[in-house]
């Protein structure tokens, strides 16, 4: 049993890397389907736009759900159109962009995992670029190449051009290998920016390591804690309402938050490091559900910035 313990610790500690690790596994997997089944490259003239949006609409698409799945972008946006303070505060009307890219920067992890893999491949990437008819682009690629070259490059993805084996092989060869420069530059410039953005948000904290750790696990328990509650009251209060409304009956009193309180409780946390409240119930509950002033400033937290490691 303890050795089941600490192996279930280990997944647990290591959630975040077995998440991407998954991800990952899953855009290979898209792209490979993608690739076989769903993408036939034309070998005309359509083959820079075809290939383009075999390249970037699926990464869009994960971008969209990256923003979707995210709840601090609903955190953000929730009653915005009712109060525009909320996602610009008076004298920090920047503040919106700062956590926007916060929140950006979190949904960019699968689009840039499909383009990685995709370039890596080289397959949506062989297909555009040979439909590319920019005369400099030509000119580069068809060096010391025949004349056929600049008339069929958009055949060599199909195999279907006229042109000597050895030359098209070839072709297709630097066309992969242009596909696949960019791959790798895309994998280590986002993890250049991975660790110089991990860096800086650790050298700007105003808590040290071991307070942020437990930041961390206080905010994880306040998380599942506040599901189980949720579904408590929520069960309590549809039985009782139920109730009254077949029997008949007045219905008796449950304690539930003001619509006040549900709107403080629902901002971002701005974190002072003269109190050491670590989420915004903990500063209700401290200081008292008073009604927040529109003027003052509404921050993201380090939890809700990804901060704490």
């Amino acid at each position: 049993m303890d050795g089941f313990q600490t192996v279930l610790k280990f997944f647990m500690n290591q959630k975040t890397a077995i998440g991407y690790s998954f991800m990952a596994l899953l855009t290979m997997g898209g792209e490979r389907v993608f690739s076989l089944v769903a993408f036939r490259c034309p070998c005309s003239n359509e083959n820079f736009r075809y290939g383009l949006v075999f390249l970037f609409s699926p990464a869009f698409v994960l971008l969209v759900i990256g923003y979707f799945l995210n709840r601090k972008t609903w955190k953000l946006f929730t009653g915005c159109w009712v109060n525009p303070r909320k996602i610009f505060p008076r004298g920090n009307t920047c503040h919106f962009f700062y956590v926007f890219g916060q929140i950006t920067l979190n949904a960019l992890v699968a689009p840039v995992m499909w383009l990685s893999v995709a370039l890596l491949n080289g397959t949506f990437y062989e297909c555009a670029m040979s439909g590319l008819k920019n005369p400099s682009y030509l000119q580069a690629v068809c060096h010391s190449k025949s004349a056929k070259c600049f008339e069929e490059l958009h055949k060599v993805a199909c195999d279907k051009s006229s042109m000597p084996f050895a030359e098209s092989d070839e072709l297709k060869r630097t066309l992969q290998a242009q596909s696949q420069i960019l791959g790798w530059c895309v994998i280590v410039t986002t993890a250049l920016l991975s660790l110089l953005t991990t860096c800086c948000a650790s050298c700007q904290s105003k808590v040290s390591h071991l307070q942020l750790m437990f930041w961390r696990v206080y905010m994880e328990k306040e998380k599942e804690q506040l599901e189980q509650i949720f579904q408590l009251y929520a069960t309590k209060l549809s039985e009782r309402n139920l109730k009254c409304f077949f029997e008949n009956k007045e219905p008796e009193a449950i304690p539930l938050p003001t619509f006040q309180a549900w709107e403080d409780a629902s901002q971002l946390y701005s974190f002072s490091s003269s109190k050491q409240h670590y989420s915004t119930i903990h500063r209700l509950v401290e200081e008292g559900q008073k009604k927040i002033n529109e003027e003052r400033e509404t921050m993201l937290d380090f939890v809700d910035k990804g901060e704490i490691p």
